[in-house]
C-alpha cells in the first residue's frame, strides 16, 4: 500500500445513465472549430485542416444539474454546446475504421470558456489555459453507453440560455467526424479508457451572467442543464 504525504482526492468521473456506476475520467481533450459557422464567426477559415486540441483537466467536470459560481478573472464566459465521447478502450494510432470500437459511449457536455482570457493570450501568442482550463469548465451530462446509443451520425445540437435558444447545429455538420478526431487524437497521445473528448461546438456561442440557466442536447444522446449563481 502507497503512503501519501496527505489523502489523495477522489478521482473525477461522470455519470452513467440509469446506473449507479460512475465513468472515472482521466483527460479531457477538447477539438477546437469542428463546425464551419462557428469557426467563420470565430474569424477562421473553416477549410478542413488538420484538427487541433486543447485540454482541461479531470476535476473540471462538473454534472448536469450543478449550480456553479461564475468564474474569477473573467468579465466574458461562453457557453460552447459538444458531443462528448467516452472512450472505453485505449490506443494509440488508432485506424479510423476502428476508431469507434474504442468508444464507451456518448454525453452532452458545455465547454465553458473565458473568453476575454483567452482572447488576450491569443493576441499575445500565449497558451489559451486561462481561458478554457479552469474549475468547473467542463459541465457533461450523463454517459449514454453505446449499446444505447449507437454512434450518432445525425440530430440536433442546442443549447439556450434562460429557454431562449443560442446555438443549434447538427451532428452531421462535424468537419472531422468522431472516427476521424478519435483517430488523430491517437497519433499524439495515447488514449486510454477514462478519456473524454468533446468534439466541438456550432455557431452561436455567447456570453451567460450571473443568474443565467443553460439548457442543452443532443439528440439521441441526451440533455444537460447547469445553472450560474447568483453571487
Amino acid at each position: 500500500m502507497t503512503d501519501f504525504a496527505f489523502a489523495p482526492p477522489a478521482p473525477p468521473s461522470v455519470a452513467i445513465l440509469d446506473s449507479e456506476e460512475r465513468f472515472p475520467v482521466r483527460r479531457i481533450f477538447c477539438v477546437g472549430r469542428n463546425y464551419a459557422a462557428h469557426a467563420r464567426e470565430m474569424g477562421q477559415d473553416p477549410d478542413r485542416e488538420p484538427p487541433f486540441f486543447f485540454s482541461k483537466p479531470a476535476d473540471a467536470v462538473v454534472d448536469s444539474g450543478s449550480t456553479i459560481p461564475y468564474p474569477s478573472l473573467t468579465e466574458d464566459l461562453h457557453h460552447e454546446i459538444e458531443l462528448v465521447v467516452a472512450i472505453g478502450k485505449g490506443g494509440s494510432d488508432i485506424p479510423v475504421e476502428n476508431a469507434l470500437d474504442h468508444v464507451f459511449g456518448y454525453a452532452v457536455g458545455i465547454d465553458l470558456t473565458r473568453r476575454d482570457l483567452q482572447g488576450a493570450a491569443k493576441k499575445k501568442g500565449q497558451p489559451w489555459d486561462w481561458g478554457k482550463a479552469f474549475d468547473r469548465s467542463a459541465p457533461c451530462a450523463p454517459i449514454m453507453p453505446v449499446a444505447r446509443s449507437g454512434h450518432p451520425q445525425k440530430g440536433r445540437v442546442w443549447l439556450a440560455v434562460n429557454d431562449e435558444t443560442r446555438q443549434e447545429g447538427g451532428l452531421d455538420e462535424l468537419i472531422w467526424p468522431v472516427a476521424d478526431v478519435i483517430a488523430i487524437c491517437s497519433r499524439a497521445v495515447e488514449l486510454k479508457p477514462g478519456d473524454l473528448i468533446y468534439t466541438g461546438t456550432p455557431a452561436g456561442v455567447g456570453a451567460v451572467l450571473r443568474g443565467d440557466r443553460m439548457t442543452g442536447g443532443v439528440e439521441g444522446v441526451g440533455e444537460i442543464s447547469i445553472d450560474i449563481a447568483e453571487g
